[in-house]
């Protein structure tokens, strides 16, 4: 008997497990579901097989050849362009002379077509549509029919007020040759919405058979998720291959199973499949063939498909995971996931509930990925994050994106608003500050552009020009491949999470402001804004105790922007200097952490060469510095932010010192000693700047190499930063290794623990609430006091899925002892 399987389709709602292969090739059960397909039909006695073929279709032909393996005799017929149900079939019509069956070979059933046929015969019907009674019918075509089975009528996908039948077209025909005439030749021509109303019409005997059998269109993530839920409770008869033990477990050939796994049938474990001691597999989980498990991994209704590696302490609930990925230690992929064919997720990484992630993506370690990975190399948590917007160029942020972040930061702000741009020197950052730029003009924003400039310059100029914010572009600080784009409040400082909350908004939405032809904004370019911010920094130092120095300085720019304004500020100073890479370079503008390494450490060698008094680097933004001292030592960010501490204490002699919550106690000692107050802050750079606009603020800092001055400038500037230093060290000492050894001893030791998303709340609640009675802070996460210099902090990271534990005591073992002593308190909870 002759029949035809319908093995074109792409399968787009099941992507990305069908991007790179057809939907009939994807396994289910451990083997292709159109293996299932042809099983069916040779068990009913329909050994001619006719394949419709038009998506990848040479990967179907490959696997199958002739037939001869399954014992039928297979013949294939591909289509140029789509031609649809019923035009693949006509394609097809030079092979079909005798009634045949049509079957779809994306759909999974062991419906009796041997009944099927009968029935067909017995009402000499020229086409009989296999029916099957559903709970919901809203997404299948309804048919109904008489009580002898004739139809009367078609309704394709209804809503619920045009159900009149619960039988739906389940795709599976019983047909007579002769209506193939019927079908236009060449064309899109479909079963459902084509052929079979204009069969009715003509008045042609269409008859529909209902049938008891299984039947499942695996059309989506769950639904085929479900079908191996529906195969292991035996409820589709399908042919599984490997054997069945009393506890509900199917076991292939070669298969290598420790002592002390967790086994809870029912499950299927392809061949040659691996699982350590310690692991535990749940209820409808399904290995592939050669999937390894590694110890204390964690699988419940999980689907695993070949030469999948799973490394330790993983868990995967309700997921799917492809063919040929790599999956490292301690990740977790929740329910509704998929990830596509030779992906490698990172150690410690999170995959939210229903992300897909497309084949050949890679992960990196500890990411969160809460969006779909589609284009994109990796997934962002949120558009904005702790830098801003930040992804690789052209994958995580194109030109389109930067468009609508253009226009969403600009419906965010008044019409007429102005905002100061800025970028570096590399050609990504152009390309998207001008689309940037685009969208902001779009929705009525002026612009004043500094084109390529430092952001302090941008922070300065919103201020200087009472600008409603700022924008800048620029290439990451840890890697060239990727960028950062920030948005700057009309105080010059970053915008804080509210203000994110709304651009993220504006930005799902696409609530954008569309200007009126006469409102579109207008790109000023800003006369001598760099002149104004040098002239603004001159003024707000003590030249004259700076110039008394005639300190011999090397500075290191960075090939940054700092090379084009810091000469102007030079030239106001009595300073002996020695400049290192004093200009900008799009190929240099970041460097690795290597790199900064090795070039902090030619920095040192440079200053006691030449016998210079301190070495300074820059990073490319001009926000953050690095400092060595006459000694060649490169002085840590920490001893940096206490030193600075202790030098603008002691210059003030009054006022408040901004610094973050994790900083030693002993920074109090300084401050005290000359009449200042310490004000304790979050340790983001957001935070810091937040805290520094409070009045009675003479410095902030935080641990990462930024300094603010907030009577200049409200925000990291390492110009003012350096002008400072040396402003200060000329009035106390110049011998600045003297002033870093007066710093008292402290002892302070840092920990992170990997954390899941849905672990951070419930963790901080059970450490305040055992704590509670204890002397807490609660500045930014759970800080316990126990005494002078001895406490720690509890911080889960905004970012990343991990909780961050930082610890002051006596000495570096009382540190190691608070750190194991919460470590594990994190650790039992979490269990």
């Amino acid at each position: 008997m002759l029949s035809v399987i319908l093995a074109g389709g792409q399968g787009t709602r099941l992507r990305p497990l069908t991007s790179n292969q057809p939907k009939p090739m994807i396994s289910v059960a451990n083997r292709p579901l159109m293996e299932h397909i042809v099983d069916l039909l040779r068990e009913h006695g329909f050994k001619e097989c006719v394949v419709t073929l038009q998506f990848l279709p040479t990967i179907i032909a490959n696997h199958f050849g002739d037939g001869s393996d399954w014992e039928v005799n297979m013949n294939y017929v591909t289509e140029e362009s789509p031609l649809g149900t019923a035009g693949s079939v006509r394609n097809a019509m030079h092979l079909l002379n005798e009634t045949f069956v049509i079957v779809s070979g994306d759909a999974l059933t062991d419906i009796d077509l041997t009944e099927c046929l009968k029935f067909h015969k017995s009402k000499d019907a020229m086409v009989t549509i296999v029916l099957k009674s559903v709970e919901n019918p809203l997404e299948f075509g309804i048919v109904v029919t008489d009580e002898d089975g004739r139809i009367l009528r078609f309704l394709e996908k209804p809503s619920w007020g045009e159900v009149f039948s619960d039988t739906i077209n389940t795709g599976i025909y019983v047909m007579e040759p002769e209506v193939l005439s019927y079908i236009p030749d060449g064309e899109p021509y479909d079963f459902s919405h084509d052929l079979f109303p204009q069969l009715l019409e003509k008045g042609f005997p269409l008859y529909g058979y209902v049938s008891e059998g299984y039947w499942c269109d695996v059309g989506n993530i769950e639904q085929y998720i479900s079908v191996h839920k529906d195969i292991l409770d035996g409820k589709a008869k399908v042919n599984i291959q490997g054997h069945r033990s009393e506890q509900g477990v199917w076991v292939g050939d070669g298969v290598n199973i420790d002592d002390g796994v967790n086994l809870r049938g029912p499950i299927l474990l392809g061949n040659h499949v691996t699982v350590e001691e310690g692991a535990s597999l749940r209820e409808y989980t399904v290995l592939g063939d050669n999937v390894v498990v590694k110890n204390s991994s964690f699988l419940h209704r999980a689907v695993i498909q070949d030469n999948t590696y799973i490394g330790p302490s993983c868990h995967l609930r309700g997921c799917v995971v492809g063919g040929n990925c790599d999956i490292k230690a301690g990740v977790r992929i929740e329910e509704g996931s998929v990830v596509g064919n030779g992906c490698l997720i990172g150690e410690n990484s999170l995959v939210a509930h229903d992300v897909n992630i497309f084949p050949f993506k890679t992960v990196d370690s500890r990411a969160t990925v809460n969006n779909s990975i589609i284009w994109e190399s990796r997934g962002m948590r949120s558009v904005c994050g702790k830098r801003g917007v930040s992804g690789l160029i052209n994958i995580d942020i194109t030109p389109e994106l930067a468009v609508r972040l253009g226009m969403a930061f600009g419906s965010s702000l008044p019409l007429n608003s102005q905002v100061v741009s800025s970028r570096d020197y590399s050609r990504a950052a152009r390309i998207l500050k001008r689309a940037i730029m685009t969208g902001l003009n779009s929705t009525g924003i002026h612009i004043q552009d500094l084109e390529v400039n430092a952001v302090p310059v941008n922070r300065f100029t919103i201020i200087s020009h009472q600008c409603g914010g700022g924008v800048d572009v620029r290439t990451s600080a840890d890697d060239a491949q990727s960028v950062e784009i920030r948005f700057f409040t009309e105080e010059g400082i970053d915008i804080d999470l509210n203000a994110q909350r709304k651009i993220e908004r504006i930005l799902s939405r696409g609530d954008f402001r569309r200007a009126f032809f006469n409102e579109i904004g207008e790109i000023i370019f800003p006369p001598r804004a760099v002149e104004t911010y040098v002239r603004a920094l001159i003024e707000s130092i003590d030249v004259n105790a700076a110039s008394l120095s005639e300190a011999k300085i090397i500075l290191d720019y960075g090939y940054g922007a700092s090379s084009l304004i810091l000469p102007a500020i030079l030239g106001h100073l009595n300073l002996d200097v020695m400049s290192l890479n004093a200009f900008v370079n799009e190929r240099h503008q970041v460097l690795s952490r290597a790199e900064q390494k090795e070039s902090l450490g030619r920095l040192g060698e440079m200053v006691t060469s030449f016998n210079a008094d301190a070495g300074f680097m820059f990073d490319s933004a001009c926000e953050t510095i690095y400092f060595v001292d006459e000694k060649g030592k490169v002085v840590s960010p920490l001893d940096l932010l206490l030193l600075m501490v202790n030098l603008a204490a002691k210059q003030s002699q009054g006022g408040k010192i901004v610094v973050p919550v994790n900083l030693p106690d002993v920074v109090e000692a300084i401050a005290k000693e000359h009449g200042c107050e310490i004000i304790r802050c979050g340790l983001s750079k957001g935070k810091i700047m937040e805290a520094a606009q409070n009045g009675g603020v003479i410095f902030a800092g935080g641990v990462d190499g930024g300094f603010i001055f907030p009577e200049f400038l409200p925000a990291y500037d390492a110009m003012s930063g350096f002008v400072k230093i040396v402003e200060f060290t000329s009035a106390f000492s110049n011998n600045v290794s003297s002033l870093l050894e007066s710093i008292p001893v402290y002892h302070l030791k840092k920990r992170e623990i990997i954390a899941s998303w849905e672990y951070k709340g419930i963790i901080m609640r059970e450490i305040l609430e055992s704590h509670q009675d204890e002397n807490l802070e609660t500045i930014d996460g759970v800080k316990i006091i126990f005494d002078s210099n001895n406490w720690i902090l509890i911080l889960p990271d905004p970012e990343e899925p991990k909780i961050h534990l930082y610890a002051e005591g006596k000495s570096d073992k009382e540190c190691d002892r608070l750190l194991d002593e919460y470590s594990s308190q994190v650790k039992k909870v979490m269990a």
